[in-house]
């Protein structure tokens, strides 16, 4: 056991937290790993605490127990951390216990493979979009996006699938205004996306040109769960002057195993 885990051990020796006191616990906890996660890289145990708003006395108490567990390491010399090998295992005990995942990432896998293009599984963290896992592109014009990097919806084709359950009122809560301004100063005007949200809704794909990145093309088709519901969609992210015949090809090949993918209906 470690020295400073043994500190803090005897520091509360007798000591019951109370029902609150444990449940501010666990936010912070929460709390330190969404700060590791969107900074994506380790940081200093003093900066973590700024952003999660918390003492450092209380922030070092949880990092030490986070050491300990293997949930976070220290990196380098200078009081650095991120996220420990325990982290790992957690995340290959979920894709190796979840059948419907691993069919998920084989079907990225092959889909990769015979293409020859980049393939993504999206869906929603609260009120923003994120790629959950990609496959890029093996070709010298590699289009990606960092998995986990929380996006505005209304950039993406994804985005208006995922948000075809809600009627406009909804909509109009859910997402920031701000989220409608793109990348490079363009605005995209909300009823505009709304009506694509109709359309998505209604074709059951989506399709976008030049929103995020000017050079890529992307269509996404919705993996339904036993519900019904979209929670996750498969997407192909393309260079924006593919020819109109392949990207029909790739549309496609995206909608028919997405909908093998499908848990409605099987």
């Amino acid at each position: 056991m470690s020295e400073g885990a043994t500190g803090l051990i005897e520091a509360g020796a007798g000591v019951q937290p109370q029902a609150g006191e444990r449940r501010r616990g666990i936010d912070r906890v929460i709390m330190l790993f969404e700060a590791l996660l969107k900074h994506r890289a380790p940081m200093r145990i003093g900066d973590i605490a700024k952003m999660i708003n918390a003492p450092r006395s209380t922030t070092y108490e949880i990092v030490n127990s986070l050491l300990e567990a293997e949930m976070l390491e220290n990196v380098g010399s200078e009081g650095y951390v991120y996220f420990g090998r325990a982290m790992h295992l957690f995340g290959w005990a979920y894709s190796h216990h979840n059948a419907h995942y691993r069919r998920i990432l084989e079907t990225l896998d092959r889909m990769a493979a015979e293409t020859g293009e980049t393939v993504q599984l999206c869906g929603l963290r609260g009120n923003k979009y994120v790629v959950l896992d990609c496959r890029d592109s093996p070709g010298p014009f590699r289009i990606s996006s960092d998995v986990g990097v929380e996006v505005p919806i209304p950039w993406t084709a994804s985005g208006r699938l995922l948000v075809g359950h809600m009627h406009e009122t909804e909509l109009k809560d859910f997402i920031p205004a701000a989220d409608y301004e793109l990348p490079d100063g363009r605005v995209i005007a909300p009823d505009e996306f709304f009506a694509d949200v109709d359309l998505a809704r209604r074709q059951g794909f989506s399709e976008t040109s030049a929103l995020a990145d000017r050079f890529t093309w992307c269509m996404a088709a919705p993996i339904r769960n036993s519900h019904g519901a979209i929670n996750t969609t498969l997407c192909f992210v393309l260079p924006v002057d593919t020819p109109e015949p392949r990207r029909n090809q790739l549309l496609e090949l995206l909608r028919e195993r997405a909908r093998a993918l499908s848990l409605a209906g099987s």
